[in-house]
């Protein structure tokens, strides 16, 4: 016999796409928001974008080359997350802040728990929360203005910014938005969260090269499109529908849907977890959004469901072959065995003396 075994440990099939080619997709699939910020805020917006992913990449390089450790920024990750931390940003906000942000989601967040893969929690996300906290006004300070391809919707002509309140403010207020407006990202708000089409384009892109599936966000938005459409009808806001379509397409929901939900190391890996995951995200953000008293919600939700995630994955894992019938077969036997102590315990009471 000249046929050999090789024993291995699991897993015993590995993909043929790399970690690098993964982030290389995704950071494509983000251009189009991008783009569609710069060209709507302006260069500032460019300015923003380049630092927050530049200083991601130099953070990640200064560390692992302090510490000794192998140098990873090739795999595109710390590209991804900078990319994520500048989107996330307001169009006018100071150089600096995505800077710091960049800084602690690398090393804070990413680097102090091991690395790609050991991070509890998204590090753009967690970065946005912490700049949230430090810099509230600043990071509250929406502009709209004059980008690349004309005045942004709701500012004068003669007007180059104007701090206002975003789409959400006036949708929580049971009022209604240009639609057309927040489908096609020429509303104030984040950088990379105002183009609804953009975002789509780009999550689309994913599921057809087989990067994400449409578990995460197709539960993830269809929960939140089904309770924020009751809300509406109970309440009795005008165009329930229309006003539905309004609240996917504002925000940050459609970025986090698409791109920061899906996150392979903070999102389950079973396919009835990450329904499970995407139904209690819509849950979280209808909750923050429609009941609380804020008008976003997004980032905190995502955070919220990325701590559970060891819980979802415990107990929405796959029974291995065999198993379930073995279980069955053990009931059986318990069962059984019951009985005969049973009979036994009462034929031993007929046979005592009185």
């Amino acid at each position: 016999m000249n046929q050999r075994f090789q024993v291995s440990s699991s897993p015993h099939t590995r993909s043929t796409i790399s970690t690098s080619a993964i982030m290389f997709m995704v950071a494509l699939a983000l251009m189009p928001s991008c783009v569609a910020g710069v060209l709507f805020f302006g260069e500032h917006a460019l300015v923003v974008l380049v630092l927050s992913a530049a200083s991601s990449v130099g953070t990640e390089y200064i560390y692992e080359k302090l510490l000794h450790k192998p140098v990873t920024v090739k795999d595109g990750s710390a590209l991804v997350t900078g990319l994520l931390i500048g989107m996330n940003m307001p169009p006018a906000i100071d150089w600096w802040i995505p800077c710091v942000g960049s800084v602690f989601a690398i090393v804070v967040i990413k680097q102090l728990y091991g690395g790609i893969g050991q991070n509890f929690m998204n590090p753009a996300l967690g970065a946005r929360c912490f700049l949230l906290i430090s810099f509230a006004g600043k990071m509250a300070n929406f502009t709209t203005g004059t980008g690349m391809i004309g005045i942004v919707t709701q500012v004068p002509a003669t007007t180059d910014a104007l701090s206002g309140a975003t789409p959400l403010a006036y949708l929580k207020t049971g009022q209604l938005f240009d639609l057309r407006s927040l489908f096609f990202g020429n509303t104030a708000g984040c950088i990379g969260e105002t183009s609804a089409l953009a975002l789509l384009a780009g999550g689309l892109f994913l599921v057809a090269m087989k990067i994400i599936r449409l578990r995460i966000p197709g539960a993830y938005l269809g929960t939140f499109a089904l309770l924020t459409l009751i809300t509406a009808l109970l309440r009795g806001y005008p165009s329930p529908a229309v006003y539905t379509l309004q609240q996917l397409c504002a925000g940050g929901l459609m970025l986090g849907a698409w791109f920061m939900a899906t996150d392979y190391v903070t999102s389950p890996i079973t396919a009835m977890g990450q329904i499970v995951y995407g139904v209690l995200l819509g849950i979280l953000t209808w909750v923050f959004r429609m009941v609380g008293t804020g008008a976003e919600g997004v980032s905190y939700a995502i955070l919220f469901c990325n701590l559970l995630v060891p819980i979802i994955e415990r107990y929405t894992r796959p029974v291995a072959a065999g198993v379930a019938g073995q279980s069955r077969e053990a009931k059986r036997l318990m069962r059984e065995k019951e009985k005969e102590a049973k009979r036994l315990k009462a034929a031993d009471r007929k046979e005592k003396p009185v």
